[in-house]
């Protein structure tokens, strides 16, 4: 396609007013998926050394928080719905510096569950899906473009704090770590939500009423969709835990393999800034239908790989691309198919199965590893996953023209 294309959106908002909070937004999405999400990669182990538990109930106790988070996202979303994104986004911020402080202090496996459990609810107020129901209220006609510059922001998020948590390990000890963390949500993230986002329900975005009339958030679309996005997500946690792994057993050097891993997070944002320019000229249901076909024929490239690093790397770069255009198909495509009313609770509808599916995910295909010790067949699992997800999405597309 080649016409300018729409967002779906009819108001106008000004340029310098929308930048100013999506950037600022921006900022605070590197620091709440830093701190939230990420740092359980570099903190783990030294957190699970000193207070005792074991990794089985470590890594359950960051699950349990992300399965809270999303039973708590429809909740979240129907409230910025009803009352505006800011109060939540606060809300949020002041949640993940409480978690912060828990997991800083944590003694023993009672209050290291109780961290993760609070981290998971703040995951649900202040990580990508209220942020875009919050732009939702607020950008008018240039939402898809917003939701892209942010989720540019949020892809510099590992690329910031793996680094900056292993540093303050290395200086100051994991638990100084959480504390340095909670300060952060308390000094940056909470003014960002308290002055970037307006007060109540914003009125810019008359869209949301005067559009046509939303299918209602059920039926075949919704659970197509759901289906299709929930793949994708549980493909995404699948390798981004164990990526390392089927490489090595696959033939690759352990050094060729973390190199082929760290790619993902440049292609994620390389694919994103692909999708920024050209979102003018291509529908986003196109790019939806793009970001499936591209993960699934990355995942038929992965199944060669077979140690051969060439090959390995014809596969991270489409499959980077993939999992970071995704990101904005899941914030946009959802309003191209349904429509603009109740789109906070919307989103939050779908994810729910998207972090219950990506709690489970690594878990899942280690139980797929003991069926096949030489992760042979499992590179082929995920492709079929990714077909199944390209095969759900294009039938939601279908089913929302019926």
């Amino acid at each position: 396609m080649t016409a300018p294309v729409n967002d779906g959106a009819s108001a106008a908002v000004p340029v310098a007013f929308l930048w100013r909070r999506t950037c600022a937004l921006g900022v605070a999405q590197i620091v709440s998926w830093g701190t939230l999400f990420y740092t359980i990669a570099v903190l783990g182990a030294s957190m699970r050394a000193d207070t005792g538990v074991s990794e089985l109930w470590l890594f359950g106790s960051f699950m349990a928080g992300l399965f809270l988070s999303g039973i708590a996202s429809p909740l979240v979303g129907r409230d910025i719905d009803a009352r505006g994104g800011r109060r939540t986004l606060v809300a949020g911020s002041l949640l993940a510096a409480l978690a912060s402080c828990v997991l800083g202090s944590a003694q023993g496996p009672v209050t290291v569950l109780a961290g993760w459990l609070l981290a998971g609810v703040a995951m649900a107020a202040c990580l990508y899906d209220p942020a875009f129901a919050t732009l939702h209220q607020i950008a008018g006609a240039s939402y898809r473009r917003s939701v892209t510059a942010l989720t540019l922001f949020g892809g510099f998020a590992s690329t910031v704090f793996w680094p900056l948590s292993q540093f303050l390990l290395d200086t100051l000890g994991w638990r100084q770590a959480f504390y340095t963390y909670a300060l952060l949500h308390v000094i940056v993230c909470l003014p960002i939500h308290v002055l970037a986002v307006p007060t109540g329900r914003p009125n810019v975005a008359p869209h949301s009423l005067t559009d046509a009339p939303s299918r209602a958030h059920a039926g075949p679309v919704f659970w197509w969709l759901a289906t299709a996005l929930s793949l994708a997500a549980f493909i995404g946690s699948a390798i981004a835990a164990h990526l390392i792994g089927l490489l090595t057993a696959i033939g690759l050097s352990a050094r060729d393999a973390v190199l082929i891993r760290s790619l993902i997070g440049p292609m994620q944002v390389a694919g994103r800034i692909m999708e920024f320019a050209f979102n003018r000229h291509v529908r986003v249901i196109a790019i939806g239908t793009f970001a499936f076909a591209l993960m699934a024929a990355s995942l038929a490239i992965f199944t060669q790989v077979r140690g051969v690093w060439i090959i390995a790397l014809a596969f991270v770069i489409p499959y980077g691309w993939a999992n970071g255009i995704m990101t904005i198909v899941r914030g946009t495509v959802p309003a191209e198919l349904f429509g603009h009313r109740g789109y906070g609770a919307l989103l939050g509808r779908l994810a729910l199965p998207q972090f219950v599916l990506k709690a489970v995910a690594p878990f899942a295909l280690t139980v797929v590893f003991l069926a096949d010790p030489a992760r042979v067949y499992s590179p082929y699992a995920l492709l079929a996953l990714a077909v199944g997800g390209l095969v759900a999405y294009r039938a939601a597309v279908r089913a929302s023209r019926q």
